[in-house]
C-alpha cells in the first residue's frame, strides 16, 4: 500500500517519540493504521530482536501525547526482505473527538501522506470543531434492533471480508451499537448505512433532484420545473439510485474533432456530477433535519445544495487541499464500496478534470447553514467544444491595473455580474461596463449562457501584460 490519508508506515528503528507526530496527526484527522517494520522505501524489515523497543512503541500514546491517544495493536506473521520468518506490528489509532498534542504541545493533522503542524490559528479552529461529537455516533433512544436489516450488514462485512458474524461486527469496536445494562443502543450510523426504513427516523435523509426549463428557478404560475424526484432507503441505497437516474439526464453533444471524427462528449464530466453527489451524501450535517439535499438541473448548470456548513478546517479558500470527514463511518462505509477513492483527493481532481475540458471552476458558497456548489456545462450556445479556446495572438495584451483586478475576481467567480464588481472595485457602473466592452475587444474575457445566469471566460491568459496606468 502506498501512504495516504489513513495509512503510514514506519521502521523499526524510529524512535519512539518521533512516532507521535503520525499518531496526534490521525487522532486528531480521520483515524488510520500505522505499521511498524516496514521502511519508508517498502521493505519488510519485521520487528524480531527489538522487542524493549516494541514496549516503548506501544506506549507512545500514553508518553508522549497529551491528552492520551489509546491505540489498539496487532502484531502479524510475515516473510521479510531476507526471506525470513518475521513480524510486523499494526499500530490502530481511531479518530478522536478531542484535540490531541506531541510531548512538545504540537497540535498535528493528516493531509494526504502528511502530518501537518498546525498554525495557532488552525489549532484554535480544531479545538472549536471537535468541541461537537460525531452525530452519527448519537444514540436514537427510539431505535430497535429490529429497525436493523442484517442482510445489509451480511452484504457490507462480506464485502470487507470481515470473518466474524454480522452482529459480532455491529456490537464489535467499531461501535454501531452499544450494549447498556442489558439494553441495545442503536446509533444514528447504524440506521443510516443499515436501517430497514431510515427515513422513520430522518424523513428528510433523501436527496431531491429538481430539473428546471431554462436557467432560472421561477415560482407561482411561471414555475418552470420539468422533473421532480426525492431519492430514499440507507445512504448506499440512496446514493446508487441518484447516481443512476441522474446519469439519464446528462446531455450529451457529438462534434466534429480536429481528426475529422465525430466525438460524443457529455456536458458534465462524469467523474464532477458524481463527485458532487456522493460528497454531499458523505458529508452532509445530518443532525439537520429540516432539509434534504437538492440537485437543481438548469439549462447551463449543475447544483448541489447539503445541508452543513464546511467542517472543522476546511474553508472556501483551502477546500481543494484539506480534507475532515463529519460523518468518518459513513465516510469509510463509502470508501469501502469504492465510491470514495481516496479521502481529500476529490475535489482537487474536480478542479483539475473542469480546467482540462475548459471549464469554468466549481463555485462553493456557503449560505446560512448550506453548503452549495455550483458547475458550468457546455451549453449548446457556446463556442464549439473542438475549436480552440485560446486563439493566437502575436502582440502581448496589455492591461491595466484595474483591468487586471477585474480578471482576477472574474478567475476567483466567473459567474461575477458587472454591478457586483462595481462595488467590489468602488467604480460606477458605467465605467465597469466601458472596462468590460474593452476586455471583450481585446479578446481577453468573453460571456457565456444568459446575461442573468451566465458566466465570464478568460482568454489569452499567457499573453496578458500589465501597463501603467
Amino acid at each position: 500500500m502506498k501512504e495516504n490519508q489513513t495509512f503510514e508506515r514506519k521502521s523499526i528503528k524510529i524512535n519512539p517519540k518521533a512516532l507521535s507526530v503520525p499518531v496526534v496527526a490521525f487522532a486528531n484527522a480521520d483515524g488510520g493504521i500505522l505499521v511498524i517494520g516496514i521502511t519508508d522505501a517498502g521493505k519488510i524489515e519485521g520487528i524480531k530482536g527489538y522487542e524493549n523497543k516494541v514496549n516503548e512503541i506501544l506506549r507512545v500514546g500514553y508518553d508522549f501525547c497529551k491528552p492520551t491517544i489509546r491505540i489498539n495493536f496487532k502484531i502479524l506473521d510475515c516473510i521479510d526482505m531476507h526471506s525470513q520468518k518475521n513480524q510486523i506490528l499494526c499500530l490502530e489509532i481511531e479518530q478522536s473527538q478531542q484535540v490531541h498534542t506531541n510531548q512538545k504541545d504540537e497540535v498535528f493533522y493528516r493531509v494526504g501522506d502528511k502530518s501537518k503542524k498546525l498554525t495557532f490559528e488552525e489549532r484554535l479552529q480544531l479545538i472549536y470543531d471537535k468541541g461537537d461529537i460525531f452525530f452519527e455516533d448519537t444514540i436514537l433512544k427510539t431505535a430497535k434492533i429490529d429497525d436493523i436489516d442484517i442482510n445489509k450488514v451480511k452484504e457490507y462485512t462480506s464485502l470487507i471480508e470481515y470473518s466474524k458474524t454480522p452482529e459480532t461486527f455491529l456490537f464489535s469496536g467499531r461501535n454501531f451499537i452499544h450494549q447498556n445494562n442489558d439494553k441495545n443502543e442503536i446509533t444514528v450510523a447504524a440506521i443510516l448505512l443499515f436501517g430497514k426504513n431510515p427515513q422513520k427516523f430522518f424523513p428528510r435523509a433523501t436527496v431531491r433532484f429538481i430539473k428546471y426549463n431554462g436557467t432560472e428557478e421561477k415560482l407561482g404560475t411561471n414555475m418552470n420545473v420539468i422533473k421532480d424526484l426525492s431519492f430514499t432507503g440507507t445512504i448506499l441505497d440512496t446514493l446508487r439510485k441518484t447516481l443512476e437516474f441522474v446519469d439519464t439526464q446528462i446531455k450529451e453533444y457529438t462534434k466534429l474533432g480536429k481528426d475529422g471524427k465525430f466525438q460524443t462528449i457529455p456536458e458534465y464530466p462524469e467523474f464532477v456530477w458524481k463527485e458532487l453527489i456522493i460528497n454531499a451524501l458523505c458529508h452532509r450535517d445530518y443532525s439537520i433535519k429540516g432539509t434534504d439535499i437538492q440537485i437543481k438541473m438548469f439549462d447551463n448548470r449543475f447544483v448541489v445544495e447539503s445541508p452543513g456548513k464546511l467542517p472543522s478546517l476546511v474553508r472556501l479558500d483551502n477546500i481543494r487541499k484539506i480534507h475532515f470527514s463529519r460523518n468518518p463511518k459513513i465516510a469509510e462505509f463509502l470508501k469501502n464500496y469504492t465510491y470514495v477513492k481516496e479521502f481529500g483527493e476529490g475535489v482537487d481532481r474536480m478542479y483539475t478534470l473542469l480546467e482540462k475540458e475548459g471549464l469554468p471552476e466549481p463555485k462553493y458558497e456557503s449560505i446560512a447553514f448550506m453548503l452549495k456548489v455550483t458547475v458550468w456545462n457546455r451549453n449548446e450556445k457556446d463556442e464549439p467544444i473542438n475549436e480552440p479556446i485560446n486563439e493566437p495572438i502575436n502582440e502581448p495584451i496589455k492591461l491595466t491595473e484595474v483591468e487586471k483586478t477585474i480578471i482576477d475576481f472574474l478567475e476567483k467567480d466567473p459567474g461575477l455580474s458587472k454591478s457586483k464588481i462595481s462595488k467590489m472595485i468602488e467604480l460606477s457602473e458605467s465605467s465597469v461596463k466601458r472596462i468590460f466592452n474593452d476586455l471583450q475587444k481585446k479578446g481577453v474575457i468573453k460571456h457565456f449562457g444568459p446575461n442573468k445566469t451566465g458566466y465570464w471566460r478568460i482568454l489569452n491568459k499567457k499573453n496578458q501584460k500589465e501597463k501603467k496606468g
